[in-house]
């Protein structure tokens, strides 16, 4: 008799849900809120990217593998734009399009089942599975905020103090 594997879609998504929501939003907000406006279009060189991109790059990516990729929403990212803005657009705007664009992503993730995990899908041109597709998003989001992360210490010369280990937790009473 085989063992069954136990369901793991909750954990999964409850996982691409913290990392999408509750861990790297806030994080960036702060960055965002901390920056001069310049600062969040400073790039150090024509081959990088300022943090205005990078913002920008997550929307469409978000909306794209989530949004209408898992979600089934018309697809309509020109990738390019994201990264040939030169800006400025307002901090605000910026910081309120993140947050329609977590929230909507949050809804499309809350209604996925297991059966969605193993199905096919057809997203940038890549054949990938809803897992594939959940994981490609958190991963992705996460490497970019910890960009973003590190330009704000860059310009702002300071620790952001985002990372604290258990005994620093204890010790600070959290």
């Amino acid at each position: 008799m085989k063992k069954q594997m136990p369901d793991l879609t909750g954990p999964i998504l409850k996982e691409a849900r913290r990392i999408l929501i509750e861990v790297y939003p806030p994080r960036i907000t702060r960055c965002l809120k901390i920056l001069s406006e310049e600062e969040i279009w400073w790039r150090p060189n024509r081959a990088s990217n300022s943090v205005g991109n990078l913002i920008l790059h997550l929307q469409g990516n978000v909306r794209q593998w989530i949004i209408s990729g898992l979600g089934g929403q018309a697809d309509r990212r020109v990738r390019d734009r994201e990264f040939a803005e030169t800006g400025p657009i307002p901090r605000r705007t910026l910081l309120s399009e993140l947050r329609k664009t977590v929230k909507e992503a949050e809804s499309v993730l809350s209604t996925l089942k297991s059966n969605d995990l193993v199905r096919m899908f057809s997203i940038q041109g890549y054949d990938v599975t809803g897992l594939q597709a959940v994981c490609h998003v958190a991963e992705h989001f996460a490497f970019h905020a910890g960009q973003i992360i590190y330009v704000t210490k860059l310009k702002q010369r300071k620790d952001l103090k985002f990372t604290r280990l258990p005994k620093q937790r204890n010790a600070a009473g959290k």
